[in-house]
């Protein structure tokens, strides 16, 4: 198949060969069941596992144990929201978070709004950013978590973490964060955070694994578990542990590691090219700040119908209109909603972003086939 130019990082990104080539045993040799502890299957299935757990937690600096290994960040985003309200069921309970945020946690935070909990969804303003003195003063005596996203996953907004989790701390609230998109692309500090939901195939890993943090030695409680049957992951999320893909998982967090500062500022080189480049076409305009991941960007195209406008350039540059777990409605994305934008230039909003394999040509390319596009569109 003769694909087109990749820029849809922030969607899902390929293994890095290293990756598969650490996996690759795990489904044939050494196929052992990790909690098969009587034979050397087992045992050696259990080393890889938490060998892979140590390069998880060495990536964002935590420790080995405080990591819990998931299905993806939809299931560990899950399991914090909903285990923690059921660690204070038949309480007064509300949860803070932003009208930004990933699906994952939008649709878990009304689920549990059905069940009795108070949801306060903080705005942005036009640039994506949410008021640090509305969340000060959204504290509620009885808040019991403050939900807010590392980087966003539609415009790259990088939240003000460092203050949150402070904020968090001085109130004696857990903070869950929704470390997705940053983790292995910028350095990530867990102070002040509680919980965090991360996924393999967002850094060059497996689809289909992901990891929650869960802060140990802390006066404030962990997560009620959310799936029975054996006490796996330390009693958090029972279940036949996914060898080959965990292991794929740990390989790519210690590749990221290594390479993450220097791609990160590669790209940045690349998507301010880009971004030049489709800036200087007529009516388009940047959704977001300059404060961001520096693979990514999201514009706006005036004078254009959006399915049109997506329809045409995917044909020749895979790229997204924004969430790939929303890319199949029609409807604007709710995220640039929030930060303003009307209906119409929302859904002829285009994200681009880059990734390991992008080179020069290729922005050169896509920067041509845009512009090409909009004229024939504009005509």
């Amino acid at each position: 198949m003769n694909y087109p130019i990749y820029l849809d990082y922030n969607a899902t990104t390929p293994c890095s060969p290293e990756v598969v080539e650490a996996m690759l045993p795990y489904f044939g040799v050494h196929f052992g069941n990790a909690a098969s502890r009587s034979h050397a299957f087992g045992w050696l299935a259990e080393n890889a596992t938490e060998a892979a757990r140590e390069q998880v937690a060495n990536l964002i600096g935590v420790q080995t144990k405080e990591i819990i290994f998931t299905s993806g960040a939809t299931e560990a985003i899950n399991l914090a929201i909903k285990g923690t309200f059921d660690l204070y069921k038949g309480e007064k309970q509300h949860y803070i978070t932003c009208q930004t945020e990933h699906k994952a946690v939008l649709d878990t935070m009304l689920a549990m709004e059905k069940e009795g909990a108070d949801v306060t969804f903080l705005p942005v303003d036009p640039k994506g950013n949410i008021d640090i003195e509305l969340l000060k003063s959204s504290i509620l005596p009885h808040t019991k978590m403050i939900c807010l996203m590392w980087a966003n996953n539609e415009t790259g907004i990088i939240h003000p973490i460092e203050e949150i989790s402070a904020i968090a701390e001085e109130n004696n609230i857990i903070f869950l964060s929704d470390a997705v998109q940053a983790a292995g692309k910028i350095p990530l500090s867990v102070a002040g955070i509680h919980l965090m939901a991360i996924s393999a195939h967002k850094l060059y890993g497996p689809k289909g694994i992901g990891a929650l943090y869960i802060r140990h030695n802390h006066s404030l409680p962990k997560p009620f578990a959310q799936t029975h049957g054996g006490g796996h992951e330390k009693g958090f999320r029972s279940g036949t542990l996914n060898v080959p893909a965990i292991v794929g998982f740990g390989k790519a967090a210690e590749l990221r590691a290594g390479e993450m500062k220097e791609e990160s500022n590669r790209l940045g080189k690349l998507r301010d090219l880009l971004e030049k480049k489709l800036l200087a076409l007529p009516s388009t305009v940047l959704n977001g700040s300059q404060y961001r991941l520096s693979h990514m960007t999201n514009i706006a195209f005036g004078g254009v119908e959006g399915e049109e406008l997506l329809r045409k350039v995917c044909q020749k540059v895979a790229v997204s209109s924004g969430s790939a777990c929303t890319s199949i409605s029609p409807k604007p994305s709710h995220v640039l909603k929030a930060m303003g934008l009307d209906a119409d230039l929302g859904r002829a909003s285009i994200r681009f972003s880059l990734g390991r394999n992008t080179t020069e040509q290729e922005v050169l390319d896509t920067a041509e086939w845009v512009e090409k596009v909009l004229g024939e569109l504009r005509e």
